[in-house]
């Protein structure tokens, strides 16, 4: 009995000498960000028992907001039963200009725009851009993830956008000029750390004209579409960020549904998932793969939504060369930094860019057809400012080794995936 009550007042004595409580919370080094904001979203509050797991998450939420380019912690125990938590955060710069140059078609193209990404230092997104590829277009933005609370948000998109798009039916093709007139409203809710769904409805108008090409009786030269869209997304997002280095896995699932009243792209669905692996290799290195698989409705309609393109899924491959009602691919590549100091870093990376279509109105069978397996093997280069969000200029070259391949160069913004 003695030896059962001498374990009982050990226990005890064990569990009240380690529950600690958090007597202040601090953040240093922030400058533009608002700090009762950030005390929201955190989970090691002042009046809160002191957990390392909690704090391991908090400094997961700190170092994915726009404006956190590094947060640190330290634990400064006062007593025996209090401590003072500091976060160190190095901030971003977040408002960030852009312009980019390209040609099309012997058509000079640019776009300038500017977006502010820590707006009212609270993790806000606005901006807008506009471009011109030989037709007038523009678009803005506003993102508030926290609008409402540390787990409730909204977004808000509008925007015009004109191009001139390749039409595929049967062996022959045709250059429409495509214009989409769009208001995009989305609401988010952050379930916790790593699950977030969103969903949202958008209004849309889309017109094609026939510019040049094969045409068909069966094919208009002229159509417009209006269209309701809903979306539903799921995001699960378990990765750690150590500047440019990402480890961890994330999945975003996307879903919509399209009502449209037009006999070429009559009421459809669509949905894919992202499936996105990275794993840190020694000190500088990062392995990044992505696995992309989408099906739509399967309409045989040359308007199909899935397209092959330079800008979305393989590198090399061209302007959109090709449209289908699904869609596998997959990309892969290493990531190693070449030179680095303080702010700057150089990265090289190889990469293999591959994926399959369905064809409008095919079946399954095409993903595995030669016609339609492309791989784009290639190399590339970044330039990367650490403390400027997103910061992340990309040039990658692609090699096609399949049927009817291409090659070329690929210019952006921020990592391909």
């Amino acid at each position: 009995m003695r030896y059962f009550y001498f374990l009982l007042l050990v226990s005890s004595s064990f569990v009240y000498s380690q529950t600690i409580m958090i007597d202040k919370t601090d953040f240093l080094g922030t400058k533009r960000l608002n700090k009762p904001f950030l005390e929201k979203l955190i989970y090691s509050k002042q009046g809160a028992v002191l957990d390392s797991t909690q704090l391991q998450n908090d400094i997961l939420i700190l170092n994915r907001l726009n404006g956190v380019s590094k947060a640190t912690y330290a634990v400064l125990k006062k007593d025996n039963s209090t401590a003072q938590i500091q976060f160190t955060i190095t901030e971003n710069i977040t408002l960030i200009p852009n312009a980019s140059v390209w040609t099309t078609d012997e058509v000079g193209a640019y776009r300038i725009g500017i977006y502010e990404s820590n707006f009212l230092g609270k993790n806000n997104g606005i901006g807008g851009f506009y471009q011109y590829n030989g037709f007038h277009s523009y678009g803005l933005n506003f993102r508030s993830p926290q609008f409402f609370s540390p787990r409730y948000g909204i977004e808000i998109n509008l925007q015009k956008l004109i191009s001139k798009e390749p039409i595929y039916f049967q062996t022959e093709s045709a250059n429409y000029q495509y214009a989409n007139t769009s208001a995009e409203l989305i609401g988010n809710y952050r379930i916790n750390i790593k699950n977030e769904v969103r969903a949202g409805i958008a209004f849309l108008n889309e017109k094609y004209n026939y510019i040049d090409g094969a045409t068909a009786a069966a094919i208009p030269q002229s159509l417009e579409i209006d269209k309701r869209l809903l979306k539903l997304e799921y995001r699960f997002d378990n990765l750690a960020y150590d500047y440019y280095l990402v480890e961890g896995f994330k999945s975003n699932l996307y879903l919509q549904y399209v009502v449209s009243g037009n006999e070429f792209q009559d009421k459809f669905a669509i949905g894919w998932n992202d499936f996105l692996l990275y794993k840190k290799v020694g000190k500088t290195g990062n392995w990044a793969s992505r696995l992309r698989v989408g099906l739509s409705t399967n309409n045989d309609s040359p308007f199909a939504p899935f397209s092959v393109d330079n800008n979305v899924n393989l590198r090399g491959v061209g302007y959109i060369i090709d449209r289908g009602t699904g869609s596998i691919v997959f990309n892969t590549e290493f990531r190693k930094t070449l030179f680095e100091k303080d702010w700057f870093v150089l990265q090289a990376n190889a990469f293999v860019d591959s994926g399959s279509w369905r064809q409008p109105g095919g079946t399954l069978g095409d993903f595995l057809s030669p016609d339609t397996i492309r791989i784009y093997p290639g190399l590339g280069l970044r330039l990367i400012h650490k403390r400027i969000f997103n910061a992340v200029f990309r040039l990658d070259y692609g090699y096609g080794i399949t049927k009817n391949a291409s090659k070329g160069l690929v210019f952006g913004i921020g990592q391909y995936f």
